[in-house]
């Protein structure tokens, strides 16, 4: 937890270095933020059949989009939502077993410094739910069912915003995800996959 929980505090950090206090984005201010963005699980997705056959799970990345409406000034609740990811699913000595997608909406409550500079950073911790679905099987595995379980957890984000014009902002942001799901073939349990990605990407906010 804490190795992904220094990049977020160190980008956060350097923003506020970076840029002077000004004015509070204000109470009632809505924003919109268009993007891309990867999402890499960590590099431990945890082992299937009792700790056996150790699970590697592909990084994926899509377009994404996110609404904030602030609540009181600087502080706003996002929204964020995504096309659909998709992942290959890798078993440590049998290669490729399968595939799966998924959609990650997330609500988080996150807070902007210097909202009004031409340098921004915000903090925010929020919750994360993740649907699996469209999940198939290759190789060994081919011809079985594949069922991941849906995850709950938490979510961090950390972000810079750099000021383009007088609504517009180019934004570079960093979120970790906890999302463990059940593995299933044919019905029975085999494990757990701990996927837990850090979520690298880049948007054009527009405030309005």
């Amino acid at each position: 937890m804490l190795r992904k929980t220094l990049p977020l505090l160190a980008l956060a950090i350097a923003g506020v270095l970076a840029a002077p206090a000004a004015l509070a984005q204000s109470a009632g201010d809505w924003t919109v933020a268009i993007g891309a963005h990867q999402v890499n699980p960590d590099s431990d997705n945890g082992a299937l059949a009792g700790g056996t056959l150790p699970l590697d799970i592909g990084s994926s990345t899509r377009p994404t989009i996110a609404f904030e409406y602030f609540v009181r000034d600087n502080l706003g609740l996002e929204v964020l939502a995504a096309l659909p990811f998709q992942h290959d699913i890798a078993i440590e000595g049998l290669g490729r077993v399968g595939s799966t997608k998924h959609l990650p909406p997330t609500v988080s409550l996150q807070y902007h410094f210097n909202s009004q500079g031409k340098v921004s950073p915000l903090l925010g911790v929020g919750l994360n739910y993740t649907t699996f679905f469209s999940e198939e099987t290759r190789g060994p595995l081919q011809g079985s069912k594949l069922e991941l379980d849906d995850s709950f957890g938490l979510a961090l984000h950390a972000g810079v915003d750099f000021k383009v014009g007088q609504k517009g902002a180019i934004r570079v942001d960093v979120r970790w995800m906890d999302i463990d799901s059940d593995v299933k073939l044919d019905g029975a349990k085999l494990g757990s996959a701990k996927i837990d990605p850090l979520v690298y990407g880049a948007a054009y906010v527009l405030r309005f």
